[in-house]
């Protein structure tokens, strides 16, 4: 599947325009990731966001610790790290591939390159759906 096509099919990115996912695409690459690699790891700078593209990951908290606990399983579709986009925040958990497993990678410098380059125009139809995404976990916390 094109790049394009899978941006396209991301909840963080199903709003936006034909164009805009074009832009971002172009500034998007594919890094393969072998089972057992750790992508990100909890504690270090977040400096860019991940789809899974095809295969498995598990979301780790306290990573090769006797505490460690998988909090998540992702797969093709799926994302993680969107907030390096938006803030200079240390990772709140790590993920490690499952199997052997490709990603679609878009640094917060290229991202925020696109952003001037539109306006702000995919930051603002970005908003909306992190808006809604943050109520529904708020509401679900509270219950």
């Amino acid at each position: 599947m094109a790049t394009v096509d899978v941006l396209g099919n991301v909840e963080l990115f199903e709003e936006l325009d034909k164009e805009d996912l074009e832009r971002l695409a172009k500034v998007t690459v594919t890094r393969d990731y072998k089972a057992g690699d750790v992508i990100v790891r909890e504690g270090e700078l977040g400096v860019a966001f991940y789809i899974v593209a095809q295969g498995k990951v598990e979301v780790v908290k306290g990573l090769d610790t006797a505490a460690e606990t998988v909090v998540a399983t992702m797969g093709p579709g799926q994302f993680f790290g969107e907030m390096a986009l938006f803030d200079n925040q240390m990772r709140s958990a790590s993920v490690r591939a499952v199997e052997d497993t490709e990603c679609l990678v878009l640094t917060k410098w290229d991202f925020n390159a696109e952003l001037k380059e539109t306006d702000g125009r995919i930051a603002l139809t970005m908003l909306s759906l992190l808006a809604r995404r943050i109520r529904a976990m708020t509401d679900a916390a509270s219950h």
